[in-house]
């Protein structure tokens, strides 16, 4: 007997999407699907706004498909678990980052990296295996695989751990990978926005001596004090830059602007690593002779798997790692969109999907 279309969809949503690349959010009714026997479904308490969001609401990577409903920092608490469900119960406080399925089958899977799985999945505006297309955070409700979901250990506040699922995982696996977790390391950090200030605070917890670059001299100050870098360097000013030649290990560059990379190279010691996590949306110069003279290395890391995503959430719950946060109501959005755009924000927006929601939808 065919079941109705009440018992095959219960879990009616509510999310805020753009229907169009103008990229203008308003309120949508739509329906996560029912929780299958390996989902978790869990109430949505807060999502992070990701620079990603703003690019994907207005196409600007030629991915997007609309109605788009963003948000890949999502946190909640779970209401209903599958029968095979194993690792979670109902109550437990969780989170969802940028990916939702990956084919479990390839080498990546297989070593825990489904981050870089051909057919992995993203949070939203991606195809999901039944062929519906996967919407974000956005929304009241949150229906996922259990083995993309991760546990926020309770004493992580929930608001301020959101980010870290994709702003801090970002950051946190290129300084395992590429070996800049050595206490007493030297490593550089370009750009002081939501990936950058959770960079810093990361690489300290890990015992690095940490430098931030920036264009902004006004940043140095809140880099020092309230984020405890070890030092600040004013990208702009040659003397601080040719002062620090060749005094950094590694360097993660989070800046997602056109910059020139040649600095750069040049702050790096022989058998650097520049590491980019940043995403310009055009291809940037890249000098070959400064590579070669110091055997240094460009290397690139994007997000991390699952493993690694919960391993990076315990370790900022042990080290009282969270993002520094203007929590925000759902009707603020477009305008946080706007002074996202201008850099105007310390350093994570967090909407507050419990509390706004559902009163002005």
């Amino acid at each position: 007997m065919a079941k109705s279309p009440e018992v095959e969809h219960p879990n009616k949503a509510i999310a805020w999407a753009a229907r169009d690349s103008s990229g203008q959010l308003s309120p949508l009714n739509f329906s996560r699907r029912a929780t299958g026997e390996k989902d978790v479904t869990f109430k949505v308490l807060y999502c992070g706004i990701c620079h990603s969001d703003l690019h994907m609401l207005k196409n600007e990577w030629g991915t997007s498909t609309y109605p788009l409903v963003p948000g890949h920092e999502i946190v909640g608490v779970v209401t209903e678990v599958g029968n095979k469900v194993q690792k979670f119960k109902v109550g437990d406080k969780v989170g969802v980052g940028c990916m939702v399925g990956s084919c479990h089958s390839c080498d990546n899977c297989a070593n825990h990296l489904e981050n870089y799985c051909p057919k992995m999945i993203l949070t939203y505006a991606a195809k999901y295996y039944d062929g519906t297309t996967t919407y974000g955070g956005y929304s009241n409700i949150m229906v996922s695989d259990e083995h993309f979901v991760v546990r926020i250990p309770d004493n992580l506040p929930l608001d301020a751990a959101a980010p870290l699922l994709c702003a801090g995982i970002t950051v946190y696996s290129p300084l395992k990978f590429y070996g800049l977790d050595k206490p007493g390391t030297q490593v550089g950090v370009v750009g002081l926005g939501g990936l950058g200030h959770v960079a810093v605070k990361f690489a300290k917890a890990m015992g690095a001596k940490v430098t931030v670059i920036s264009t902004s001299p006004n940043k140095k100050k809140e880099a020092l004090e309230h984020l405890g870098a070890d030092s600040f360097l004013v990208s702009k000013d040659q003397d601080q830059m040719q002062a620090a030649q060749g005094t950094l290990d590694g360097i993660i560059d989070t800046v997602s602007a056109q910059h020139p990379l040649l600095p750069l190279i040049g702050l790096l010691k022989t058998q650097g690593k520049l590491v980019m996590v940043g995403a310009p949306e055009k291809p940037l110069e890249l000098p070959i002779f400064p590579l070669l003279m110091g055997r240094k290395l460009v290397g690139g890391s994007c997000i991390g798997g699952m493993k690694e995503t919960q391993e990076m959430i315990d370790f900022a719950a042990k080290h009282n790692i969270a993002a520094d946060i203007e929590v925000i109501p759902i009707d603020y959005v477009n305008t946080a969109m706007e002074r996202l755009l201008k850099a105007d924000v310390r350093y994570r927006f967090v909407i507050d999907i419990e509390k706004t929601l559902k009163s002005n939808s």
